[in-house]
Parts: structure tokens; C-alpha cells; sequence
């Protein structure tokens, strides 16, 4: 790492109209407990130790730059993604702002406001203490329907990530899925997801294919299952949003 780039680097998914939740607002800024999503999640990662964010942004971006708030000792930084092409293309969006930047760079999406910043830090841990090219946040969830499944080898390490909509009936019975928070090695890690293809059931380039393309080169991968699966909760409706508030207000989440 430079000199002149001290901190850990985070990159913030927030790019997402949402359509399912249907309002004109980008996603990332529905309210939950009287805060933004996107606000639940810097706490979180800021939290976790990370103090050099960049927010991969597109729809209504001035919004979502408006809820950024000014944080001694962290600083932001905004990327377009001005198509939508899956969430390795949104990742990659960020290459141009991490140029000078050697380390972990933990990923993760503006609309998981449960993620805490300890199940973020035990992340990064676990990547620093193997050297792994990837690690990845994943949580047992039974039925595990709409979720991209974790897949082990023989030695238990998780080798890939299949997608629901690509998975056969076997790899659908698997219950560990993929929370969409990972930690890369930079800048090793855009180099691979240059390599990513979109030969599947959405045409859209797979962040998760990272995992399985590192471990072509021969690297170490692996997940971190999360001791309270319900972390793993996001928001993709306003059914799911209600759901989440009143897991607050019972201080159960």
C-alpha cells in the first residue's frame, strides 16, 4: 500500500434503481429505523475498520451522494455505472479509483443494513490470516430459495458460487448461500473479473464468478459462514422492508 493511501478500501454497491420497491427513490435510500439503508451500511463498514469508501452509484446519483455523510479520518469517493451489467461490472466500476491501491478491498451491496461490522471484520480476518485471493460472507438459510449457493470441495473450502437460476436440482438442496459481501486481493482481483463472462441465465457478469476463476490460477478461496443468519436479510420489496423494521423495533435483528 502507497504512502499516500492509508486505510482500507470498501466498495459500496449503490446503483440500483429497485424497481420491485416501487418508488421512485434509488433503493439504498428507503428508510429503516428513521436511516437510509445506505446509512445502516457505512456504520457497519466503517465500523469493521475500513476508512477508504467508494460508492459505485448510477440511478438518481445525486441522492445517494446526498446521503454519504462526512466522516472524520474516511473518506468517499463516486463512480458511475452507467449500465447495468450484473454486479462484477459494477465492481469493476471501481477499478479507476483504487489505481494506487495494494490490499483487501472488501464488496458489498448498499441494501444489506444487517451486515455487521463484526461479521465484516471476522471477514477480513479470515482473508488476511490465509492469504486467500477471495473471501466471501455466506449464511445457512433453510428454504434457500433466490439465494446463489455456496459450493465446497472435498477439503471443505468453498471452491465456487452457483447462481439459483443456473444450479441443477442437487446444488439447489445445498443451504449455505452467498450474502453478496466479499473480500478481494487488489488489484489482482480486476484482472479476473476482466475474465468474467455472461454466458448464463441473466447475460450478466457474475461478481460470485470471481471464486472460481481465482481458483483456476491455482489461488486460495473460501466463506465465512455468519453466526446469525439473519444478517443476511436485505431489501428487495417493501414487504421485506416492514419485515426488517419490526425485527428492530423487537430488537431481535
Amino acid at each position: 500500500m502507497s504512502a499516500n493511501n492509508v486505510g482500507l478500501a470498501a466498495v459500496i454497491l449503490a446503483a440500483g434503481k429497485g424497481t420491485r420497491m416501487r418508488s421512485e427513490h434509488p433503493k439504498v435510500a428507503a428508510p429503516l429505523a428513521g436511516r437510509a439503508l445506505l446509512n445502516h451500511v457505512i456504520d457497519n463498514v466503517v465500523g469493521a475498520g475500513f476508512q477508504r469508501l467508494v460508492f459505485v452509484v448510477g440511478y438518481r446519483h445525486e441522492e445517494v451522494r446526498a446521503l454519504v455523510p462526512e466522516i472524520p479520518g474516511v473518506t468517499a469517493e463516486f463512480v458511475m455505472q452507467t449500465e447495468q451489467k450484473g454486479t462484477g461490472h459494477a465492481f469493476l466500476c471501481a477499478e479507476p479509483a483504487l489505481l494506487d491501491y495494494a490490499g483487501p478491498v472488501l464488496c458489498t451491496a448498499g441494501d444489506m443494513p444487517l451486515l455487521s461490522a463484526r461479521s465484516l471484520q471476522n471477514l477480513l480476518e479470515l482473508h488476511q490470516a490465509r492469504s486467500l485471493a477471495v473471501a466471501v460472507l455466506s449464511a445457512r438459510i433453510d428454504p434457500p430459495h433466490g439465494y446463489g449457493r455456496i459450493v465446497r470441495n472435498a477439503g471443505g473450502d468453498a471452491e465456487r458460487i452457483v447462481e439459483e437460476k443456473d444450479a441443477d436440482d442437487a446444488t439447489k438442496r445445498i443451504t449455505e448461500v452467498n450474502t453478496g459481501a466479499y473480500v478481494f486481493d487488489a488489484p489482482g482481483v480486476f484482472g479476473l473479473i476482466k475474465r468474467i463472462g455472461s454466458s448464463n441465465a441473466q447475460n450478466e457478469y457474475y461478481l460470485p464468478d470471481v471464486l472460481s476463476l481465482a481458483r483456476a490460477e491455482g489461488r486460495a478461496t473460501d466463506a465465512l459462514m455468519l453466526e446469525n443468519a439473519g444478517e443476511a436479510r436485505g431489501v428487495n420489496s417493501p414487504e421485506e422492508l416492514a419485515q426488517l423494521e419490526a425485527l428492530l423495533q423487537a430488537g431481535r435483528a
